[in-house]
């Protein structure tokens, strides 16, 4: 028996599931790969930042990653214009961070420039981040939306949260003395950037898919 051939809707819906599943791979894998790839093969200790790896063996895993995040946004259609308006922005964001290196110790006066450019693209990155978890995600065309979709919404409100949380708390460590030795920095990026691998994991069915209606349990009743 031949198997039915899937309607172009249902082609549709599979291929925005697998970007935003692939978009989450990447934010949870990336921290892991250049922090114990860069201590695997170049020794030493940890770096201040995300950023600072591209001046290490792993530079190819953070440009590429964020360049594949970058594409893999463009690539992404929401329901709404501002959907895409938000997407975009965080793709050109992503890209730019990725070949604006943050400044390096010993700085030209155009290392200084792309530093600057860097800390931009970044802040728009996470900031875009934080409006998708918290606006977009979170958003039903539903007027009684299902269980799975409120407990997929707490995730994309505590994502958000997290993303903005680690921002502001890496200005305030930046003040302290601590920002060289524990690298608070290093730790909040890392956080922010688990969290919106896994707000967009979730957002592709990764994590809480939603199940048959007869399966599908109130939450009065649960």
């Amino acid at each position: 028996m031949t198997p039915a051939t899937p309607s172009p809707s249902t082609t549709l819906v599979h291929s925005y599931l697998f970007l935003r599943r692939a978009i989450g791979v990447i934010g949870l894998a990336l921290p892991v790969l250049l922090i114990v790839g860069t201590l695997a093969v170049d020794g030493g200790g940890l770096l201040n930042s995300i950023s600072s790896y591209y001046y290490t063996s792993t530079r190819d895993v953070f440009v590429g990653g964020m360049c594949a995040i970058g594409v893999f946004l463009l690539s992404y259609h929401g329901y709404s214009r501002l959907d895409d308006v938000a997407g975009n922005l965080a793709a050109v964001a992503a890209i730019g961070l990725a070949v604006c290196p943050t400044t390096p110790a010993h700085a030209t006066s155009t290392d200084r420039v792309l530093g600057v450019l860097h800390l931009v693209f970044a802040s728009v990155f996470f900031l875009t981040l934080a409006f998708f978890c918290l606006f977009l995600f979170t958003k039903s065309d539903k007027a009684d939306p299902t269980r799975r979709k409120i407990d997929r919404n707490r995730v994309y409100v505590a994502a958000g949260v997290v993303i903005l949380a680690s921002l502001a708390l890496i200005v305030v460590t930046s003040l302290l003395p601590v920002a060289t030795t524990l690298h608070p920095a290093l730790w909040l990026e890392t956080a922010a950037i688990l969290a919106f691998g896994f707000a967009w994991l979730t957002k592709g069915e990764a994590i809480l898919a939603d199940v048959s209606p007869a399966e599908e349990v109130s939450p009065a009743v649960a």
